[in-house]
């Protein structure tokens, strides 16, 4: 009637000499994942500005809502930063932007470098890093204010 079972089960313990992460590693990578990403709009972004003159007025006939390539370049810079930081020194490789870009794309590029940092506060935040949720909150923040205008216009 009664048959032993021959094999493991699937709620055996895993094999103690695999080596597994822990969950700040997790968190860590997770969140210097979010960070990359928000860097790569924040380029695409800063080199619409300079392809612009500095200034791109967004396509919406937002009055004000400019880009500042100088801005967008130090806080670039900062999100490099906190990603070598998390990496264990290793600064991220970074996307050549595209040269295709017009105003139009502005406010979608916008839309989501506030969604990323929106992700990477909610990272930070959990992981207890004050740093990175300092500059995803600044950047959540700068990202915001086009939105807004956006939304009233």
């Amino acid at each position: 009637m009664y048959e032993p079972i021959r094999t493991k089960s699937v709620h055996t313990m895993a094999d103690p000499e695999i080596p597994h992460r822990s969950r700040e590693q997790e968190l860590d990578i997770r969140l210097a994942g979010q960070l990359t990403a928000l860097l790569t709009v924040t380029d695409e972004l800063h080199a619409m500005a300079r392809r612009m003159g500095g200034g791109a007025q967004q396509d919406a006939g937002v009055d004000g809502a400019e880009l500042d390539g100088d801005e967008l370049a130090a806080a670039a810079e900062r999100i490099a930063e906190q990603v070598a930081r998390l990496s264990g020194g290793h600064y991220p490789l970074r996307a050549e932007p595209t040269d295709g870009g017009t105003p139009s794309r502005i406010g979608a590029l916008q839309q989501r470098a506030h969604t990323l940092a929106g992700n990477a506060l909610a990272v930070a935040t959990t992981r207890g890093d004050e740093a990175a949720r300092e500059l995803a909150a600044e950047r959540m923040a700068a990202h915001a204010l086009p939105l807004r205008d956006l939304a009233t216009a």
